[in-house]
C-alpha cells in the first residue's frame, strides 16, 4: 500500500497506474470530470475481468447505510488480492459513524471508492475527514478557470501524441467552454478524424471538424478588439448577428471582462515590459499570452480600460433586463465594440 498524501489528480493517476492502492479514495467537488476518471480507472484496471463478478461491487448512497458499505469493506475477496467497493451518490449518506469506525482499521485489501458529485463533504465531519486522509486519499474536484482551459487541451492533446497550436486550444476552449466531459468528448471526435501521418490540429482543423469558424469566433473578436482592428472587429459582429448559433452576447462578456480586467492588472506590474515577470504577474501558465497584453497596453490608456470594464458591466446588466425595455442583444453587442474601440 501507498503512504497517504496531499491527493492531486495527476499524482492519483500515477500512483493507480503504477498499481500502488489506498484503502478509501473519497472523491468529491464541483467538476464530475475527475472523479469518473478516477473511479473508471479503478473499475476497469484494478481487477482482471475475471475477476469482476465476485469482487467488484458498485453501491449507490441513496440505497445504502454507512453500516451497510463499511459491512461490505470489511469483506475479503474470492480468489484475488483486491476486492472493489465503489459507492455512487455518497453524499446521500447522511450517519457515517460506521464507516469512520472502518475508517480506524480498514482492510489493505478493499478498494473503497466513494464518488461524491457536485458538493464536497459537510465542514462539521471533521473526524470523518480526518479518518479518510489517515486511511486513504481525500480529492476535491475543482471547476477549472477560463484561463485553464487552453493548457487542459494542449495537454490532452499531447499526451494523445498529437500537436495542437495556442491559436487552435484558445478556439475550442472559449467555444465549448468549462463542461470537461463536453470538452474531451470534442477532442476525442478531433483525434478520431485526424489521419495517421499528421497528428496536427489546426485552425483550419478544428473549423471542418468541429465546426467553429477559423476566422469568425471569440478569439479572432478578442484579437481584433486588442488590436484595435475595427473592420474586422465590425465584421465578425456583424456575422454573429446573422448567425446566432455561432455565438452570442452571453459568451463574449465574460470574455472580454477577463481580458480587460488582467489588461487593468498589467498597468501595476513592476516589470511590465519583462514578459516572464508579466505572465508571473497575470499568474499566466506560459509567456505565450504575454503578448495580448503588451499590445493592449499599447492601445489602451489605463483611464480607458476602466472605462470599458464599466462599460461592460453595464451591458452585462442590460443584456438581463435590467434599466433596458426592449434593446435586443445584438445592438448591446455592437454598442459595446463602438464603445472600446472609439
Amino acid at each position: 500500500m501507498a503512504e497517504a498524501k496531499s491527493a492531486s489528480f495527476d499524482a492519483i493517476m500515477r500512483d493507480l497506474k503504477a498499481r500502488k492502492f489506498m484503502p478509501i479514495y473519497y472523491l468529491m467537488g464541483d467538476e464530475p470530470y475527475y472523479i469518473d476518471q478516477i473511479a473508471n480507472y479503478i473499475a476497469d484496471n484494478v481487477l482482471p475481468q475475471e475477476e469482476r463478478d465476485f469482487n467488484q461491487t458498485v453501491l449507490f448512497g441513496s440505497d445504502v447505510t454507512a453500516a451497510q458499505v463499511a459491512d461490505a469493506a470489511k469483506r475479503y475477496p474470492m480468489m484475488s488480492e483486491y476486492q472493489v467497493l465503489i459507492v455512487k451518490e455518497a453524499q446521500l449518506i447522511k450517519n457515517t459513524d460506521a464507516l469512520e469506525s472502518y475508517l480506524k482499521n480498514p482492510l489493505t485489501s478493499t478498494i473503497l471508492v466513494m464518488c461524491h458529485k457536485n458538493g464536497t463533504i459537510d465542514g462539521r465531519k471533521r473526524e470523518y475527514v480526518k479518518r479518510i486522509r489517515e486511511a486513504g486519499v481525500l480529492f476535491e474536484s475543482k471547476k477549472l478557470y477560463d484561463r485553464e482551459l487552453p493548457p487542459f487541451v494542449e495537454k490532452y492533446m499531447r499526451e494523445r501524441n498529437t500537436s495542437i497550436d495556442p491559436k487552435s486550444c484558445q478556439i475550442i476552449a472559449e467555444s465549448i467552454g468549462a463542461d470537461l466531459s463536453r470538452l474531451t468528448g470534442e477532442l476525442e471526435k478531433l483525434l478520431i478524424a485526424l489521419p495517421a501521418n499528421d497528428r496536427r490540429v489546426t485552425p483550419q482543423v478544428v473549423e471542418k471538424l468541429i465546426g467553429v469558424s477559423k476566422d469568425f469566433n471569440s478569439f479572432e473578436l478578442k484579437d481584433a478588439i486588442i488590436n484595435r482592428n475595427v473592420f474586422k472587429a465590425n465584421q465578425i459582429i456583424k456575422y454573429f448577428d446573422e448567425n446566432p448559433k455561432a455565438g452570442n452576447i452571453y459568451m463574449f462578456l465574460p470574455l472580454l471582462f477577463n481580458y480587460f480586467q488582467n489588461l487593468m492588472v498589467a498597468y501595476y506590474c513592476p516589470q511590465k515590459n519583462d514578459n516572464n515577470a508579466l505572465a508571473q504577474w497575470l499568474d499566466l501558465r506560459s509567456a505565450w499570452g504575454v503578448r495580448d497584453y503588451q499590445i493592449g497596453m499599447r492601445n489602451y490608456t489605463g483611464m480607458k480600460v476602466m472605462q470599458i470594464i464599466g462599460k461592460i458591466r453595464e451591458t452585462d446588466a442590460k443584456s438581463k433586463g435590467l434599466d433596458n425595455p426592449n434593446t435586443p442583444a445584438g445592438e448591446l453587442m455592437k454598442e459595446l465594440i463602438f464603445f472600446i474601440l472609439h
